[in-house]
């Protein structure tokens, strides 16, 4: 089942948070804080969406830094996604 966005809405996947610190302390699954660098799995095609012209910045594969809280979690076939606005999106990691 694929996921298709509407207007200025993308799918994100969060990448795998380390599970040990600098100093080498391995860290319980409850302790590890999400990651903000995310890839992009899926893009809407902007358009006019709220009366302004939205063009999309960002393609499927980019990693991206979003706000900590941001966007809707869904799970789909077992895979947990994101979909948030695109200007919930901080930069591109490049």
């Amino acid at each position: 089942m694929n996921i298709r966005p509407l207007g200025d809405r993308v799918v994100i996947k969060r990448l795998e948070a380390e599970e040990t610190t600098k100093g080498g302390i391995v860290l319980p699954g409850s302790a590890k804080e999400k990651p903000q660098v995310v890839e992009v799995v899926a893009v809407g095609p902007g358009g006019v969406v709220d009366g302004k012209d939205v063009i999309m910045e960002v393609e499927v594969g980019d990693h991206v830094l979003i706000s900590k809280y941001a966007g809707t979690e869904v799970k789909m076939d077992g895979v947990e996604y994101t979909i948030l606005r695109q200007n919930d999106i901080l930069a591109v990691v490049e």
